[in-house]
């Protein structure tokens, strides 16, 4: 039992805390990628691929964040993909198409979740270098440039952009999710600059080369992880660019964003499960995706597996009494957090001890789904706009 504890206890803290702070350390001294185009005349045109369903609170501020980019618009084509919405989503993207001749609607009337909508996309390009992204993320004015620039490298296959989280708001959990963020966007261009194995982009927007993409099956609900490990295990490099800077609307809800993790949760175990040959800590990508994934997906197990430990060892010491006082004040912090939320008392240390074992209950529902229910791969978004609400 004491081993048990012990173990369990060190890995939730390698994976949060060793693993990532000991990357970030040795990359300091690395270079992200030398081999980049220098200009935009002379990169390549890009084909910017959107899957959207009832995202009319968005979508024509994304399309015309990318058309007022930097880039210029005779190189790039905006292709859209409706998967049957059911609000003024396929209006706007109509009307859209009327006035840009770059940009191509799709609207499909059967729905078949956003990996097919990817697919059908995807084959649809004209262009070899894609950039996959969400109809929430606004695009600054250089995030298309950045991304791209990377491609004269013919080791790449894969490059991320820089999410910076917008909206931020005491009430709720949007400041403890804009900080987990932010800090795994500095762990994955650590991992990007040491290794060039990132560990899944952030699926809001990310460039590919069309040649290296594998379709997508339609049960996964963690589209840009099964692409990005693909790419690596094909042998191209996946990077970060913190240059490529794109905007997102955080979320604020504690129930929406546990509905997200959720579901993320679900697509994750979909895609341990597809890549269980991958895990071999002694090849480089068996070690990465190991610690910095496969161990947080489990880390709701490791978090049971101490409790029941710890209450097992306590006739053994002063010690493991504390511990466990410990542990079960912690489990307690979230109902005080909500107790004192409703009364407009916000406790930072507290938010964050809610957030994270919020988010480790959305993994382990997650588990469950993956078990237990049916491999839908349709999707619900997330409420845009929540600081507004």
């Amino acid at each position: 039992m004491i081993y048990l504890f012990w173990v369990c206890l060190f890995l939730i803290v390698y994976t949060y805390f060793i693993f990532p702070i000991t990357v970030i350390l040795f990359s300091k001294s690395k270079v992200l990628n030398k081999t980049t185009y220098k200009n935009i005349d002379k990169s390549p045109s890009v084909s910017i691929l959107i899957s959207a369903y009832n995202e009319q609170e968005v979508i024509k501020e994304k399309v015309m964040s990318i058309i007022n980019s930097n880039f210029p618009n005779n190189k790039i084509e905006i292709i859209i993909g409706s998967d049957c919405s059911t609000d003024n989503t396929n209006k706007i993207i109509n009307n859209l198409a009327k006035h840009y001749p770059f940009v191509i609607a799709n609207i499909f009337d059967k729905r078949s979740g956003k990996a097919g909508v990817i697919n059908k996309l995807v084959e649809k390009a004209k262009n070899e270098i894609l950039i996959l992204t969400d109809a929430n993320i606004i695009f600054s004015k250089n995030t298309i440039f950045s991304l791209i620039q990377h491609f004269k490298n013919p080791k790449i296959g894969l490059v991320d952009a820089n999410m910076v989280n917008i909206g931020i708001k005491k009430s709720g959990i949007s400041f403890q999710e804009k900080t987990y963020i932010s800090t795994e966007v500095k762990f994955k261009h650590a991992e990007s600059k040491l290794w060039g194995n990132l560990m899944g982009p952030f699926g809001g927007c990310f460039a590919i080369r069309k040649s290296l993409f594998t379709p997508i099956p339609e049960n996964f609900l963690v589209d840009d992880f099964f692409v990005c490990m693909n790419i690596l295990k094909g042998g191209k490099l996946a990077i970060n660019d913190l240059d490529a800077v794109v905007y997102e609307d955080v979320s604020n809800q504690l129930s929406e964003e546990f509905r997200r993790k959720r579901r993320i949760s679900k697509g994750n175990f979909i895609n341990l499960f597809h890549f269980k040959n991958v895990l071999n800590p002694f090849s480089k990508l068996g070690f990465v995706f190991i610690s910095h994934k496969v161990i947080r997906w489990l880390s709701p197990i490791f978090l049971f597996i101490i409790l029941a430990t710890n209450l097992t060892l306590i006739p053994d010491s002063i010690f493991y009494k504390f511990t466990f006082i410990f542990q079960l004040l912690l489990f307690v912090s979230p109902f005080i957090d909500l107790l004192l939320r409703k009364i407009g008392i916000h406790v930072l240390t507290l938010r964050f001890i809610t957030h994270f074992y919020s988010m480790n209950l959305a993994l382990l529902f997650g588990l469950f789904d993956y078990l237990f229910s049916s491999n839908s791969g349709f999707w619900e978004p997330t409420k845009r706009k929540q600081n507004e609400i």
